[in-house]
């Protein structure tokens, strides 16, 4: 098990992880979050957020200047040797995706962000108005709500992937993105781009609720899945159950509880 004096560095999603899913609120994890900051251990956010959602977050949690992953993987912010904030996207940007998927109407049935009022957003999500805006400030990936059938949506998938796009399943929406993205292909292009500590290896471990975290998952040392509220399961493809924790506790609660699990603070 890692302590807090290895190189570890933290993966974590937000809705349903360290946010709770109903308020958004995450001081149950605020002891875990004072002990990494403590320790300079680095929390990377691994969201279906915007990155403009995503920057007074981290101000809020004490995390400015940290590299994070938005929107489902579709980008990845990071700082360069001067501490400069650099962007890296993954394939199509927004205003693309949604000119190929303006035609896709007319044979399936979905309301993508683009479609939503501000007002429309804040309700469906219990967002503020002015976090609904930035949630729809989107750079390289489209939310939608489906409202079609299954045999559809695999059509319309296929009508994706004709466009080198796909369709992945979050905790509360589906979300279109160029193929190459994804929260663990992200993950690994960061891994590689940012310097290690004492040169040493990264220890990596992530937390998440939603299928839309399994890739990340899947690619992290030390892997919790948080008790969620998702009908679709998260379904790993990693054998070292060893490995894999699945809480009892939902949310901040639920995170907290993972890290006690793994983690060693003697």
């Amino acid at each position: 098990m890692p302590d807090l004096y290895d190189p570890l560095m933290i993966v974590t999603d937000l809705d349903g992880s360290l946010l709770d899913h109903h308020t958004y609120c995450w001081s149950p994890a605020q002891p875990w979050l004072t002990r990494l900051q403590q320790h300079a251990i680095p929390l990377v956010i691994c969201s279906s957020k915007t990155a403009a959602e995503i920057i007074p977050l981290q101000q809020q949690l004490g995390l400015s200047n940290a590299p994070f992953i938005a929107e489902n993987g579709a980008l990845v912010q990071y700082q360069d040797a001067h501490d400069a904030p650099l962007r890296h996207y993954f394939g199509k940007r927004y205003s693309e995706i949604c000119r190929l998927l303006h035609p896709l109407h007319h044979q399936f049935r979905f309301t993508g962000f683009a479609d939503f009022s501000e007002q429309e957003v804040a309700e469906m999500t219990g967002l503020s108005l002015h976090d609904a805006m930035l949630s729809r400030r989107r750079e390289a990936s489209e939310t939608l709500i489906w409202r079609d059938s299954e045999a559809q949506r695999i059509r319309f998938q296929q009508h994706l992937a004709q466009e080198g796009l796909t369709l992945i399943q979050g905790g509360r929406f589906w979300h279109v993105m160029s193929s190459n993205g994804g929260k663990g292909a992200a993950l690994a292009w960061l891994l590689q781009n940012i310097q290690t500590p004492k040169a040493k290896s990264w220890l990596t471990l992530g937390l998440g609720d939603g299928p839309n975290d399994a890739p990340m998952l899947d690619s992290v040392d030390y892997a919790v899945i948080i008790k969620g509220y998702s009908k679709f399961p998260v379904e790993l493809t990693r054998t070292d159950e060893e490995n894999v924790y699945r809480t009892n506790a939902y949310g901040p609660e639920g995170w907290s509880e993972g890290l006690d699990y793994f983690i060693s603070q003697t």
